[in-house]
């Protein structure tokens, strides 16, 4: 009788053994390999995983086929023809054991990164109507969870894999992702992806590559600092074997007390970003930070998040980027939410950078208009803009709806300050496609500032399109 439980204690031991290296030897996937996914159309198409040392791996996507083996350390790689855009293939890939993954689709991949306003879920939007009506299966996401590293991982933490946008799933999607992508594949027909990897309260330094810090020399020593990369390796390193079309980038309130400091490290998380996915030409709209809080009298303004506004200004300095200016949708009553429920506005301005640039829409307005030179003539100040559009007005938003010319209406957050530095309140005109300043109290004027504050509520200067024009400066006091 002991010889028997013995025997079946060595049986039992036995298999699970062997069950164990059975699972080893089982081919394997990251995580953002799953049913329902997106591949980047257009572009190569790799495929990668881990299997036993010398096992022979063979992956087969619609009439793309490929055949390598695993390395000595277990990892392969392949990589198959670039495809259309398509849907409804099936990825098969073959070892010792198969896996296979179904509704696969090809579009266009957007990463949608930066802290909790890109984050924020499209069921914390005040979207009820929208999420209803949301029947797109032509668009995709998977969502990644948060986790920080010291050196680049090779497998993201996906905690929600691919998934189809439905009434049941469109909740959980970032705001500002859905409505960018229900624009884009509204106009061009196109599938889009939604690689949903972002973190509420993070600072931009921990989503910087060491690859991005290299390249911006006034970062010089950041390398290694406290609080540097851990993002990038864990939740983005994984992902940069994974073509994709672009970024949309949604950050800066902890970073709000920040100025020029902040244009630099953006400058590295958009050039090291383009670096590791080699890609130098690749798409990347941001957003400027929204008002918030109580609305600042003072026509000096330069509270709050001005100097950070201005540096995302910028940064569009940095080629092929984009900037969604959003300081019109929060009314004042609501300015106290850090987290603005009107995504809408925010998706929408995104998706008008991309369609122009990156899908043929050349006429459409991309931008409100954008401060371009000074000219001083007497006591008045003549200001001319960029993305102007069809024209300058003064213009009044209601909701979600575009702005509209407010005839009656006059221009407001200007101030204008002569050589002393003191700052007053302008009168605005418009004038053809200039605005022109003036002020009783500033006799030789020399610069000027438009809604240079924390909340500059009330500011008005749009194009005909319906797009605010962004806060700026003239001077450096």
């Amino acid at each position: 009788m002991l010889c028997k439980k013995r025997f079946v204690a060595l049986s039992a031991l036995g298999l699970l053994i062997l069950g164990g290296s059975v699972a080893r030897a089982e081919v394997r996937l990251p995580k953002i390999f799953t049913d329902n996914m997106m591949f980047q159309r257009d572009q190569t198409i790799r495929v990668w995983g881990w299997a036993e040392a010398g096992e022979e791996v063979h992956v087969t996507l619609a009439s793309g086929k490929a055949d390598t083996k695993a390395d000595e350390k277990g990892q392969w790689a392949i990589e198959l023809p670039a495809l259309k855009a398509g849907e409804n293939l099936e990825l098969s890939i073959a070892g010792k054991n198969t896996i296979v993954l179904k509704n696969v689709i090809m579009g266009d991949i957007w990463l949608c990164s930066g802290q909790s306003n890109m984050e924020w879920g499209l069921g914390q939007s005040n979207a009820a109507d929208d999420i209803q009506t949301a029947d797109f299966p032509k668009i995709r996401r998977i969502k990644f969870n948060h986790v920080q590293s010291g050196n680049p991982e090779q497998d993201a933490p996906a905690a929600t894999p691919w998934q189809m946008c439905t009434p049941q799933t469109a909740g959980g999607f970032t705001a500002v992702g859905f409505y960018f992508a229900r624009d884009v594949q509204a106009k061009t027909g196109i599938p889009i992806g939604l690689l949903d990897d972002s973190w509420g309260g993070s600072k931009i330094e921990p989503w910087i590559a060491s690859a991005g810090i290299e390249l911006v020399p006034e970062l010089s020593g950041a390398q290694g600092g406290n609080g540097w990369s851990g993002m990038y390796n864990a939740m983005i390193h994984p992902l940069t074997r994974f073509p994709i079309k672009g970024v949309l980038w949604y950050q800066g309130e902890s970073n709000g007390g920040e100025g020029e400091s902040y244009y630099h490290k953006m400058s590295a998380l958009v050039l090291g970003w383009r670096k590791v996915w080699q890609q130098n030409e690749m798409p990347f709209y941001f957003v400027q930070l929204a008002n918030f809080q109580g609305a600042n009298d003072n026509p000096a303004g330069g509270d709050g998040w001005s100097k950070l506004r201005e540096a995302q200004t910028k940064a569009l300095l940095i080629p092929n980027t984009g900037m969604a200016v959003i300081i019109d949708t929060v009314p004042l009553n609501e300015a106290g939410d850090i987290h603005p429920k009107n995504k809408f506005d925010v998706g929408s301005r995104l998706a008008r950078w991309s369609l122009s640039r990156d899908y043929g829409q050349k006429d459409m307005v991309v931008s409100g208009p954008l401060y371009k030179s000074l000219q001083v003539d007497g006591s008045k100040v003549r200001l001319a803009f960029d993305h102007i559009g069809s024209g300058l007005i003064v213009g009044a938003k209601q909701g979600r709806a575009a702005a509209v010319e407010d005839k009656e209406g006059k221009l407001k957050r200007f101030a204008i300050a002569g050589a002393d530095k003191k700052w007053f309140w302008a009168e605005a005109l418009i004038e053809k496609d200039t605005v022109v300043l003036s002020s009783a109290e500033v006799l030789e004027p020399v610069a000027v500032r438009y809604a240079y504050a924390m909340n500059p509520d009330g500011a008005n200067l749009y194009n005909r399109e319906g797009l605010p024009a962004s806060p700026f400066r003239t001077d450096t006091w």
